[in-house]
């Protein structure tokens, strides 16, 4: 942790700067966090879905989180790099630790208390306990309001989550991830049930779901999923939220990145699905 203790050094003395206010980061959340924590200004690169707030658009681009390239990272001679725990494949993640820069693996989040552990986590990484503490309590407070929001709800609805409709098949959230995680916090059910992480959904399955809204990430380009991709797909097309057109898009990273805009994100789809009232 000596390149952590040194970054908090740089923070306040520029003449530690040089070399400990190297930082890459790698995962949206965490880039965020890191930024919302002041360390914005080390940041030397990001990875692709680093993408908020707007300022790390313009840092260099070392690649997808799960799909890194040892050899993109290491050539920005970083002095200390955090990443979520996703972060892979396994064997960069294998090559990076073994470089002797400081790594730092943060704990994914499905939940209020996940998203505390890894804002803590970040902030120890980057020896920023004060700054730490201050956006946990700022980001706890959102939680519990979400949280009270979500069980004033009298009918949850139904809610699937689409990952792709690659190949005519629904890839659906089950347990365990991160948009079960957001659907609970904003009050509704995960219609997609017997069955953990993301995974194709039989028709007869989708059918059953019954779900009351289809919620998926506002995507552009072969990866999108309009109206009309909806009600051609049979299933869907004669589900309750289909025949509604009850179809929610929300910023992917917003809804799934569970960090610090995540009472963002939970007030906003509640609000797409029970209004503002």
């Amino acid at each position: 942790m000596i390149r952590a203790f040194c970054l908090s050094l740089a923070l306040a003395h520029p003449a530690c700067a040089e070399d400990a206010m190297r930082l890459v980061t790698l995962g949206g959340s965490v880039t965020e966090i890191a930024v919302a924590l002041g360390a914005g200004d080390s940041l030397i690169a990001r990875d692709s879905t680093s993408n908020w707030p707007e300022s790390v658009l313009d840092l260099p681009d070392v690649g997808y989180i799960r799909a890194l390239s040892p050899e993109n990272v290491l050539a920005l001679d970083p002095g200390l790099i955090v990443a979520e725990g996703d972060a892979g494949p396994p064997e960069t993640v294998d090559v990076l630790k073994a470089a002797g820069i400081p790594f730092v693996l943060v704990p994914e989040a499905t939940d209020p208390q996940g998203v505390i552990a890894k804002i803590e986590a970040v902030a120890g990484a980057l020896g920023l306990p004060r700054e730490g503490k201050a956006l946990a309590e700022k980001t706890s407070a959102g939680l519990k309001a979400a949280e009270a929001r979500a069980a004033s709800v009298a009918q949850p609805k139904r809610v699937l989550f689409i990952l792709s409709l690659q190949g005519g098949r629904v890839m659906a959230a089950g347990a365990g991830t991160e948009a079960e995680g957001i659907i609970r916090l904003a009050g509704a059910i995960n219609a997609a049930a017997g069955f953990q992480g993301y995974k194709p959904m039989t028709d007869e399955a989708v059918l059953a779901a019954r779900p009351d809204a289809i919620l998926m990430m506002d995507r552009e380009g072969d990866l999108a999923i309009g109206d009309s991709d909806i009600m051609a797909q049979p299933a869907l097309a004669e589900t309750p939220a289909a025949k509604s057109g009850s179809v929610i898009r929300m910023d992917g990273m917003l809804l799934l990145g569970f960090g610090p805009r995540t009472p963002e994100a939970a007030q906003a789809l509640h609000a797409a699905l029970y209004g503002n009232g």
